[in-house]
């Protein structure tokens, strides 16, 4: 979509629409004089890389180098007793926090009640 160019002053007094706007997909640009300008426009979502990217790069680097990475044998032999020895995780204790935060923060609680 096209990108607009609006005073600030014109911004302030329709913000609702210009994030309507935007959200559409326009790029709105907001301008004042001796400011930098103020760009609103709808945050490219942050995108993760596949296992499957993940494994052809290191394919590709492999071959780059010329040969494929090995795990050090002291290193690998420390993550597989961590991973041999892990234990369970005891959240019962968040769960007692949960309990003591909602009672401190109810309404029925409040002071002056």
């Amino acid at each position: 979509m096209a990108t607009v160019h609006i005073p600030e002053s014109e911004a302030v007094r329709d913000l609702p629409n210009l994030l309507a706007r935007a959200r559409a997909g326009e790029e709105i640009v907001i301008e004042k004089k001796d400011s930098p300008d103020i760009v609103l426009r709808v945050a490219a979502e942050p995108r993760g890389r596949l296992l499957s990217e993940s494994i052809a790069l290191a394919e590709m680097h492999a071959k780059e180098m010329g040969f494929e990475p090995v795990m050090d044998p002291e290193f690998a032999a420390d993550l597989e007793a961590i991973i041999r020895n892990r234990k369970a995780r005891d959240t019962s204790a968040w769960d007692c926090q949960r309990l003591r935060t909602s009672l401190i923060f109810s309404p029925a609680r409040a002071p002056g009640r």
